[in-house]
């Protein structure tokens, strides 16, 4: 360009070249008081303290630099981030509400389950650490039953009674707590039994969506026990234990003979409960009978027993019906719950549901104790045995409404 306008050029230079004497004045005093702070200081001093007067000065305004950004821009941030975080739950709330019918399958149910779900892990919680408590609540409560009756009971039972009543109440009574502490024991020591864990050819269903393992059939997780239990029925905290397809006939055995064992203790201490609350009635009159302290506490117990043994018989009374009839129905607990609602939506359809396995009444009692002859009702039922129940628990491929379970 400067080849090409001559005059242009040599105007630029002028311009640019104007300011020059003005610094080359100033440059001889700057260099002047240089020299005589060096002069003054030394070589090596001077260099060392003009240096850290640079770092000092790059610090502070790196320093306030950075204390200026971090005002101009905090504000923003935070208001941003308020704003971010308002956004996130709400997107999660809706998506929270659209997964609730995200399918044909969702109902009122579903629902439900949803909504309590921070109850049931409430409750799943609790029972898993009071499991203890009320099995030890078991062993207390019939450990003072027992206490009662030995002391109590026996002695009144021997002087009075006649021979035929004493061999029938001292054999009946301890064939019945024989029965009730052993399928007791077994109930809460023995596993209900779980699919394995390693990849095999079981046949399955489903997948558990916890356990992320394949679900045979009757198979469903227990979030108490954190696991899938086979053939499951439901997790009982007086057990502290599933009831599954291991244990099953325990519990029910357990219930049926302890109930027995509660109406045989509230029928035979009726009039004795009478009596001693009776007795115990008197106390508060003028002038109080002459009771001992021994008698005194003899009514007292007698009340307790009767009061005890017959609250028990009603309560599990209704429980031991209640499973006794699922059993003839060839059910669990959980299983009723979904035979119904199957039932239900094939009505709709205008089809009729049929449980499979379900092998009649007097078959399904059969399955349940395993019963292959006549004497097994003795041996098997009437006796404490602790014979495993028929199949693995992962296939329900026999068929025991045949005329002979020999063959199965």
């Amino acid at each position: 360009g400067t080849a090409g306008h001559p005059e242009g050029s040599a105007s630029q230079f002028q311009l640019s070249s104007a300011p020059v004497p003005k610094i080359k004045t100033l440059l001889p005093h700057h260099h002047e008081l240089k020299s005589r702070r060096q002069d003054d200081r030394g070589p090596i001093g001077g260099s060392v303290l003009q240096g850290g007067m640079r770092s000092r000065a790059r610090l502070y305004s790196s320093v306030m630099r950075l204390f200026l950004r971090w005002c101009r821009l905090c504000p923003k941030r935070s208001r941003t981030k308020v704003g971010k975080r308002v956004r996130e739950l709400w997107s999660y709330s809706r998506l929270m509400l659209r997964s609730l019918h995200f399918n044909s399958l969702t109902n009122s149910d579903v629902v439900m389950d949803s909504l309590f779900e921070p109850i049931y892990w409430l409750v799943d919680h609790l029972t898993r650490w009071f499991g203890v408590v009320f099995v030890c609540l078991v062993i207390v409560l019939t450990s003072s039953i027992l206490l009662i009756a030995y002391l109590c009971l026996l002695p009144l039972i021997f002087r009075t009674y006649s021979l035929a009543w004493i061999v029938w109440h001292v054999c009946y009574g301890h064939w019945n707590l024989v029965m009730i502490v052993f399928h007791y024991y077994k109930a809460t020591r023995t596993s209900p039994g779980s699919p394995p864990q390693m990849k095999s050819d079981m046949p399955s269903v489903s997948i558990c969506k916890r356990c992320i393992i394949p679900k045979p059939a009757r198979t469903h997780h227990c979030s108490i026990c954190n696991r899938c239990i086979l053939k499951m029925d439901h997790h009982c905290p007086w057990l502290n234990n599933c009831v599954g397809h291991f244990n099953h006939r325990y519990f029910f055995c357990f219930c049926l003979f302890l109930t027995m064992g509660c109406i045989y203790c509230s029928i035979s201490c009726r009039n004795m409960f009478i009596d001693a609350y009776y007795a115990i009635e008197s106390y508060y009159q003028t002038p109080p009978p002459p009771y001992t302290f021994r008698e005194r506490m003899f009514h007292k117990s007698i009340i307790y027993l009767w009061v005890l043994t017959s609250s028990v018989a009603l309560a599990l009374g209704g429980l031991t019906l209640w499973h006794a009839v699922l059993i003839s129905q060839g059910e669990t607990s959980i299983e009723r719950h979904i035979n119904r609602k199957e039932t239900r939506r094939l009505q709709k359809k205008g089809k009729v549901f049929r449980n499979p396995f379900n092998y009649g009444k007097f078959n399904n009692w059969k399955v349940f104790f395993r019963v292959e002859k006549r004497s097994h009702w003795l041996t098997r039922v009437l006796l404490p045995s602790g014979h495993a129940p028929y199949g693995d628990g992962l296939s329900w491929d026999y068929t025991p409404y045949r005329n002979s379970l020999m063959a199965i």
